[in-house]
């Protein structure tokens, strides 16, 4: 049997994603032979995490400040927004290096069966923001990178944007583009394990050679 507050430690990690009985345990332990100090670094972040953590007024990025660093960063294209559904996802944008533009967080997707409809994510922000690069002389829209999951809950989320921003261009008389990620067969992959849905968007995806 664990001592009472180290099995509370344990009970605790234990809610955590991917964690189990037996990994709980010995995270427990191991914060329990840190050393004084490290313990005291460590629980004063977890203590103020809600405090210090908000969300960029113009992204919804997570930050400890009003704008987010990708927000003020001069090199960014202001007008090409990827639109994704969580901080996560722009996490793993960030990882590979291969976007330079911002971004645009929803935190969450519309998922019916949830009850989870347009009006509880960053939908309305979204479109206001659109609104507002459109009728600005100083910022250029150029493109919508619709990067939700490719599930149907994600499908459905991003449909519902395009939509909602075909309405905005046709009304404000501007032209820009809106995208979604391609999806199909990954790299390395054989087509002999491939489902028919992922055949059908790859040939649907294809690109000149």
């Amino acid at each position: 049997m664990l001592p009472g507050n180290l099995k509370k430690i344990s009970l605790f990690l234990e809610r955590l994603p991917g964690i189990g009985e037996k990994t709980a345990n010995r995270l427990a332990f191991f914060l329990l032979k840190l050393p004084e100090k490290d313990l005291e670094e460590f629980a004063f972040n977890i203590a103020n995490l809600k405090k210090k953590t908000k969300m960029c007024k113009n992204c919804f990025n997570l930050t400890e400040e009003e704008t987010c660093l990708i927000c003020q960063d001069k090199r960014r294209d202001q007008g090409l927004i990827v639109v994704v559904e969580s901080p996560l996802d722009v996490i793993s944008f960030e990882t590979a290096n291969i976007f330079q533009g911002v971004y645009h967080v929803l935190h969450g997707r519309i998922d019916p069966l949830n009850r989870v409809g347009p009006e509880d994510i960053k939908i309305k922000e979204l479109l206001e923001r659109v609104e507002r690069l459109v009728t600005s002389s100083d910022k250029f829209l150029k493109e919508i990178i619709l990067a939700t999951n490719l599930d149907m809950e994600g499908e459905a989320t991003a449909l519902y944007i395009k939509n909602k921003i075909e309405e905005i261009k046709k009304k404000k008389n501007v032209n820009f583009e809106i995208t979604r990620l391609a999806y199909g067969l990954p790299m390395g992959a054989n087509l002999e394990y491939a489902d028919y849905m992922t055949l059908k968007k790859a040939l649907e995806n294809r690109i000149r050679f």
